[in-house]
């Protein structure tokens, strides 16, 4: 569904293809990523850190449907409406299948596919379950105010941030969608799009199979150390430049 909402973004301004980068389940890229779009190994690059519709300064309208599919057709209608002739995107974790899905619509204008711990398959991970497992109604009468609280009991507190600003709409229909999947999977379709493709760990999250899984079909993986899932806010400046290994030559490699 198309919405007249605005999805609303943050600019810096330079060089190169341009590179959008896409927040995870209640994140807000405007809070997450200034501090690694000014890193040294990323400065100087034309970026844009967006905030999904229902997340960060953007609308949060109740016609909208929130789905990763629902995300993926926005970030494509902005791509078409900026009028860039290439791309390329960033996305992290729920933001990752976002990616795959908005490049499957843009096809070879995708120059580099950049996804940092991202959902690959259908299930969801940890927090997208448990609020997926909650009736839509039930989860905005209630569930959203006790998942935040309990982040932020819990010492998750840039996400609690976050959280209190995203609608808890599009929180509950994202994560559904997370648990839902795709078809095909997001998955097969990174593998097989025609862009570089990198995918990114934090030190902490490992050991992953997915290490040596995408490795051997020809994907970069470097990891981000002294960090976890929220690499972003912990080592912005080892993702800035886990970015900009994804965005160099292969030969630099």
């Amino acid at each position: 569904m198309r919405s007249a909402s605005k999805m609303r973004f943050l600019e810096f301004q330079g060089n190169g293809t341009p590179l959008l980068m896409i927040h995870g389940l209640g994140c807000a890229s405007s809070f997450e990523y200034p501090h690694v779009a000014l890193a040294p190994a990323l400065r100087g690059r034309r970026i844009f850190l967006i905030d999904l519709l229902g997340f960060g300064y953007s609308d949060c309208p109740d016609d909208f449907g929130y789905s990763v599919e629902d995300h993926a057709l926005q970030i494509y209608r902005f791509v078409e409406e900026q009028g860039f002739d290439e791309v390329d995107i960033f996305g992290h974790s729920m933001g990752g299948s976002i990616a795959i899905e908005a490049a499957d619509l843009l096809g070879s204008k995708i120059k580099h596919l950049i996804l940092s711990e991202a959902n690959l398959d259908s299930g969801g991970g940890e927090a997208s379950r448990l609020i997926a497992a909650y009736e839509e109604t039930d989860y905005i009468n209630g569930g959203h105010l006790k998942t935040f609280n309990e982040a932020h009991a819990d010492g998750a507190t840039d996400w609690a941030a976050t959280m209190r600003a995203a609608s808890a709409l599009a929180v509950h229909r994202g994560a559904r969608s997370l648990v839902d999947g795709a078809s095909p999977d997001w998955r097969s379709r990174f593998v097989r799009h025609p862009a570089r493709k990198t995918f990114i760990f934090g030190e902490h999250s490992l050991p992953d199979p997915d290490t040596e899984r995408l490795s051997s079909e020809g994907i970069l993986v470097p990891v981000v150390p002294n960090a976890g899932h929220s690499m972003g806010l912990e080592n912005p400046h080892g993702l800035a430049e886990a970015i900009a290994e994804g965005l160099s030559d292969p030969a630099q490699h």
